[in-house]
C-alpha cells in the first residue's frame, strides 16, 4: 500500500481528487472552517438524528453535492488523541471496505495532526486491508485499498511524513509477524521459520545463523532439545543480527519463543480450540517483524534476535511428566507440566544471550494462559525488577498504541517453583501462573538487564475473526528507536 500526504487547507476537501474521503472528527462540533460543502450534508444528518458526534458513530454519503469525492464516511473520535484516531479510522475503513474506493483521504477535524497519527493511519489502513491468502486461494488478490494519503497543513506536513515513513517501516514488520503467526503448522515448521530468517536476512543486509539440532546438542541446549525430542520436524536456533552503531555498542536482544505447533505433549491440551496452537510461535513472529522494521529505519543501534524454534508433539521419545533435564546454564529442571514448553525453551536462550554482552534482553512469549486471565486482550504483561526498562518499555508500548501492563516479581513468588529432585520444577501453583513462569526465566538472567514480555492474550484474537495481531512489533519498534540516542 502506498502512503503519502498532501498539503490543504481544510477548506478545500471538497476539490480533494480520490475516490473516498473519510473525515475522523474530534470533539462535538465541526470546526468553522471546515469546508462548508462537506460540513452542510454532515449537520444536516445531525439534525435527522442520523449521526451524532459521539465516538464509534458514523456517516456514509455518496457523491454529496457540489463535491469532487463520489464517496465521503465520517466517524467521530472520542479525542484527537492518536489512539482515539486509530479507533475512529477503523471505524471508517470499515465502512469503505466493500465499496469501489482505491485511493482515500484521510482528514483529521478538531485536531493536530502529528508523527503519531500518521502511524495510527497506517497501522489502521494496513489492519483493515489484511488478507491472508497463502493457504486461501480463494481470497482476493489484491487489496480494494492501494493508496491512502492524509491531508494536512503545510506547519504539519514534515512530521506527518515522518510519521509515515515510521509507520509503514513498522506496519511492514506488524503485517510480516501476522502473517507468519497465521500460516498452519505444517507451512510453518521451524525449518520454514529458519528459511524466512535467512531471506530477511538477505533482502534487509542482516546476518544470521541457523543451528541445526547436532549444533545445538554441541552448544549443551538440554532443556531446549527436551521440548523437540517427541518432533519430526527438527529444531531449529536462529540468531539474526541488526549492526546500526559501532561493533563496540552493546546490542538490544529480542528472543522469541518459536513453538510452531504446540499440542501440550504428554500433558496434552484439550482438542477444543487446539488449532490456534499454531500461534504459539508469536514471538518468534514478532521479532522477525520487529528486525524487519527495524532494518527498515535503519537506528544508530545494534540488535540481535533469537528464536528458539520447534514443536511440541506426543510420542514415544516426548519429554514426561517428572523427568529432569540440563539446561545451558547447568541448572537442572523437574519438568512437572510438558505443556510448559515455552519456558524451557526460553530459559536455554536467554543463557546464550549473554555471550553478547547485552545492553537489555527482551523476551517474549505467548507464555501463559494466566496472564489472558489477568490481563484480557489489550495489554501485554510485562516482568522485569529494573526500573529503567519497566518505563521504557512502557512508554514505546505508550507511542506505538501497543500497550502493556507492569506486573510483580516479588521473591515470594519464586518459593512455587522448589523441586526435591532438581534445582527448580518448570511450574509453580495455579495461582499467579503467568508471576512464577517469569520467575522461572528470571532464574536465567543474573548477568544482565532483563524484561519478559507474556503476549499469550495479545498476540493473536480468536472467534469468528481469529488470526494474528502482529503484537508487539509496534512496542519493541519503538523501544529499540528510543535506544538509538
Amino acid at each position: 500500500m502506498d502512503f503519502r500526504h498532501q498539503i490543504l487547507p481544510s477548506s478545500g476537501l471538497s476539490s480533494l481528487n480520490v475516490d473516498a474521503l473519510l473525515v475522523v472528527v474530534a470533539g462535538d462540533t465541526l470546526d468553522a472552517g471546515f469546508d462548508a460543502r462537506l460540513s452542510a450534508p454532515i449537520e444536516e444528518a445531525m439534525a435527522q438524528g442520523d449521526f451524532q458526534l459521539k465516538a464509534g458513530r458514523t456517516l456514509y454519503l455518496h457523491r454529496p453535492q457540489g463535491i469532487r469525492v463520489p464517496r465521503v464516511a465520517v466517524t467521530a473520535a472520542a479525542s484527537a488523541t492518536p489512539k482515539a484516531f486509530k479507533t475512529a479510522l477503523a471505524k471508517g475503513f470499515a465502512l469503505l471496505k466493500d465499496t469501489g474506493a482505491r485511493t482515500v483521504g484521510v482528514v483529521l477535524v478538531g485536531g493536530e495532526v502529528d508523527a503519531s497519527h500518521a502511524e495510527a493511519l497506517v497501522a489502521a489502513s494496513l489492519d483493515a486491508t489484511y488478507v491472508y491468502r497463502h493457504t486461501k486461494p480463494s481470497a482476493p488478490a489484491n487489496a480494494a485499498i492501494t493508496t491512502v494519503v492524509l491531508v494536512t497543513d503545510k506547519l504539519h506536513a514534515k512530521v506527518a511524513q515522518l510519521g509515515l515513513l515510521r509507520g509503514q517501516a513498522i506496519g511492514n514488520g506488524v503485517t510480516l509477524a501476522r502473517e507468519w503467526a497465521n500460516r498452519p503448522a505444517n507451512h510453518c515448521t521451524p525449518s520454514l521459520l529458519a528459511d524466512e530468517a535467512r531471506a530477511l536476512a538477505k533482502r534487509h543486509d542482516l546476518k544470521v545463523e541457523v543451528f541445526d539440532r547436532k549444533a545445538i546438542e554441541k552448544l549443551g541446549m538440554g532443556s531446549f532439545l527436551a521440548v523437540s525430542q517427541g518432533s519430526e520436524e527438527p529444531p531449529r536456533f536462529i540468531v539474526l543480527r541488526y549492526q546500526g552503531a559501532a561493533k563496540s555498542k552493546a546490542p538490544i536482544v529480542l528472543v522469541g519463543k518459536g513453538v510452531t505447533f504446540d499440542t501440550g505433549g504428554i500433558s496434552i491440551k484439550p482438542a477444543a480450540e487446539m488449532d490456534e496452537m499454531k500461534f504459539d510461535m508469536g514471538g518468534a513472529a514478532s521479532v522477525l517483524g520487529t528486525l524487519r522494521a527495524v532494518a527498515e529505519l535503519k537506528p544508530k543501534v545494534n540488535v540481535v534476535g533469537i528464536i528458539p524454534a520447534c514443536e511440541n508433539m506426543p510420542d514415544g521419545r516426548s519429554l514426561k511428566p517428572g523427568d529432569v533435564v540440563t539446561s545451558l546454564s547447568g541448572q537442572t529442571i523437574e519438568v512437572l507440566n510438558t505443556d510448559a514448553e515455552g519456558r524451557l525453551l526460553l530459559c536455554d536462550a536467554l543463557t546464550y544471550a549473554e555471550r553478547f554482552k547485552p545492553a537489555a534482553v527482551v523476551d517474549i512469549a505467548t507464555l501463559t494462559g494466566a496472564c489472558v486471565i489477568a490481563l484480557g486482550n489489550h495489554r501485554s504483561g510485562l516482568f522485569t525488577a529494573d526500573e529503567a526498562l519497566a518505563s521504557e518499555l512502557i512508554d514505546a508500548g505508550q507511542a506505538g498504541l501497543d500497550p502493556c501492563w507492569r506486573m510483580p516479581l516479588d521473591e515470594e513468588y519464586d518459593e512455587g517453583l522448589k523441586s526435591n529432585f532438581a534445582d527448580m520444577a518448570n511450574v509453580g501453583p495455579r495461582a499467579g501462573g503467568a508471576i512464577t513462569a517469569a520467575m522461572f526465566l528470571r532464574r536465567f538472567t543474573g548477568n544482565y538487564r532483563w524484561a519478559h514480555l507474556d503476549i499469550a492474550g495479545t498476540a493473536w484474537k480468536s472467534g469468528a475473526s481469529k488470526g494474528g495481531t502482529g503484537r508487539p512489533v509496534s512496542l519493541l519498534t519503538h523501544y529499540v528507536l528510543s535506544q538509538a540516542g
